[in-house]
């Protein structure tokens, strides 16, 4: 029988916790604490820090009575230890190591960026030998070449600035709507024109594809968002925030599609998993399923519930690893928030 991991999610604003048993999802608990950071317009790293001191044991706890199982039947405890912000990852380390030292089971300190693509083995089965991974979120927009979830991760690209989740933020905070500006952008854009506004797709000229094939910039785009907006204002004409907001999404989701397609054709890969917070963007959904299926991909995009930070990705990524073989990582290591991505584990 697989091992029983209990996954542990704690690198920004959301504590998760989750118990899997192989590829089965058993349950998962999710408290987050972003109403608290909407009146900062953003997160507070101590905000968050104490959200995680203070949702960890409730969180735990209505996992387990939910999926019927005791700390004692466990049999390995995986955690999130990087990339992400170092107080919130502290909690969760911590934690983990005290569930780890106390029940004497393995611990599996693990990258929270692949665990973003691994919690879709969870929803669509078993993953090929070989697939290429998009995840983008708030902080992350990355490419990464899978040949094993648990051992084998290259980084063929990433954002150079402004991922594309931060960007969205910033333009919905330039179109004054709520904070996170994502969702808000996004439902904006469902009743705009996409091509009204002929916004850049940055890093994709010629020349830009030559060193940066597989890299992303967003912070031109949002530049230009706020230049055109402040014309607007010089002009003394009307925003029509509907167009600007499905003009800027497609731009991020033009670039963002056009160079995994690119990736997938020149390293002979037919699956695309994508992941991460943005990847619950309609317009991306859409478009990636559209133009994959068109360029004979299969695209696997999770539900929304495992798109945003969760202990299902954790665990999930943590029962790789587990049934793969690789050595536990003791209670030795420490929180890392800059964790390269060829880093599964610790």
């Amino acid at each position: 029988m697989d091992p029983l991991v209990l996954g542990i999610e704690s690198t920004c604003d959301e504590t998760g916790i989750a118990l899997v048993r192989g590829r089965e999802l058993l349950h998962d608990t999710v408290a987050s604490s972003m109403e608290e950071h909407a009146r900062f317009g953003g997160i507070v790293p101590e905000v968050a820090s104490r959200a995680h001191l203070e949702s960890f044991v409730p969180t735990l706890n209505s996992t387990l009575a939910a999926a019927g199982h005791s700390l004692e039947e466990i049999d390995a405890v995986a955690v999130a230890s990087g990339p992400g912000l170092v107080g919130s990852l502290t909690v969760g380390v911590a934690g983990a190591k005290a569930l780890a030292l106390a029940l004497d089971k393995p611990l599996y300190a693990v990258n929270h960026v692949v665990g973003h693509a691994a919690v879709d083995e969870l929803v669509h089965g078993e993953f090929p030998s070989r697939f290429l991974a998009l995840i983008v979120s708030g902080g992350h927009s990355s490419l990464l070449l899978v040949d094993d979830i648990a051992t084998s991760v290259t980084e063929l690209g990433h954002t150079l600035d402004d991922a594309a989740g931060e960007a969205f933020d910033k333009v919905g905070r330039l179109l004054g709507l709520p904070y996170p500006g994502g969702p808000h952008v996004d439902a904006l854009a469902r009743e705009g024109d996409p091509a009204a506004i002929a916004f850049p797709r940055g890093l994709s000229k010629p020349h830009d594809m030559v060193e940066h094939a597989y890299d992303f910039s967003f912070s031109g785009l949002k530049t230009a968002v706020a230049r055109w907006l402040e014309q607007c204002e010089i002009d003394g004409r009307a925003v029509p925030k509907e167009d600007v907001a499905a003009s800027f999404a497609a731009a991020v989701t033009d670039v963002l599609v056009t160079k995994t397609l690119r990736a997938a054709e020149n390293h002979h890969v037919d699956t695309v998993v994508i992941g991460g917070g943005f990847s619950a963007n309609s317009q991306l959904r859409d478009a990636a399923l559209m133009r994959g299926q068109e360029a004979g991909l299969t695209v696997r995009i999770p539900p929304l519930r495992f798109c945003t930070d969760n202990g299902a990705m954790i665990a999930a990524l943590g029962s790789a690893v587990a049934r793969s073989g690789v050595e536990p990582s003791g209670l030795h290591f420490g929180v890392d928030s800059a964790m390269p991505l060829r880093e599964v584990t610790v």
